[in-house]
């Protein structure tokens, strides 16, 4: 395909997520009383003196103090929530438009690099929905007795979505590991030495991505990140001791048999030119 072709295919594939993600929102916009009770779940959990109205036993409420603020916030959760439940869809249209160009090894790490990639958010995403209640119970209460919370839906609905997305995105981390790995970039022997200082900066980054103010949830987002990250390391240990025998192997098996040369090896060159009758 030439480049103008593919610049087609490109925004045809644009344009259809766009679509579908369209559709997701519609879907969205039909069920969003009961997406917003489940988004509001943590909210309601602190206790009701923490919250308004402030009456012990008291119902769970956000405000909203602008007249578009009711349309805008129902449309944003819409539409978030129509791209999480079209995810699979879009996904597919991203990965037509890449897998013509991959080789059929590639095509399979590939897969398997987008199922992992898509479970390993969904366990950050749940994570980060267990600790919010927590989290949101310190914040909420540090202030003192005499004081209560008057959110607005719209930030609320706004930390809550970072909390999700950080979460979901910092358990990504094992994943691009293994990648760098497999692709020689990372040597397990660079990341055994260099364990504790990657250990460091995960609790560095969990300190200033999370939201929250409060340790729990700096500890919540880190310990996890932390296995993950020597699951990476013991994954980069085994895959680059299978490497090295099989290069051993190779490099034997060549030297007991140099006529089954590699066909994809390219061959040795001389880079001096020489006249032709020499050659000959």
């Amino acid at each position: 395909m030439s480049v103008i072709d593919h610049l087609r295919e490109l925004r045809r594939r644009v344009i259809i997520i766009l679509l579908i993600i369209a559709c997701g929102a519609i879907v969205g916009w039909v069920f969003y009383d009961p997406i917003l009770r489940f988004l509001e779940h943590p909210y309601c959990s602190v206790p009701a003196k923490h919250r308004f109205p402030g009456i012990e036993g008291g119902g769970c409420h956000l405000i909203y103090n602008n007249v578009l603020a009711g349309f805008t916030t129902r449309l944003k959760v819409s539409v978030i929530s129509g791209a999480v439940i079209s995810g699979p869809l879009w996904l597919y249209q991203i990965w037509a438009f890449i897998t013509p160009g991959l080789r059929q090894n590639e095509r399979k790490y590939t897969l398997s690099f987008i199922a992992a990639s898509t479970l390993l958010f969904a366990a950050g995403v749940a994570l980060a929905y267990v600790v919010l209640a927590k989290g949101l119970r310190v914040l909420l209460s540090i202030s003192g007795s005499g004081t209560q919370a008057l959110l607005t839906v719209d930030s609320y609905l706004s930390f809550v979505t970072l909390m999700l997305i950080v979460f979901g995105a910092s358990f990504e981390l094992p994943l691009l590991v293994v990648m760098a790995n497999l692709s020689g970039v990372l040597p397990a022997k660079w990341l055994r030495k260099s364990q504790r200082v990657g250990i460091f900066l995960i609790f560095l980054f969990a300190a200033v991505a999370t939201p929250t103010t409060d340790p729990f949830t700096m500890c919540a987002m880190a310990f996890p990140m932390v296995l993950l990250f020597e699951g990476s390391v013991l994954f980069a240990v085994i895959h680059d001791k299978r490497k090295a025998k099989r290069k051993a192997l190779a490099a034997e098996q060549a030297a007991l048999h140099p006529e089954d040369e590699d066909l994809d090896t390219p061959s040795a060159l001389d880079p001096i030119p020489r006249p032709l009758d020499d050659v000959t």
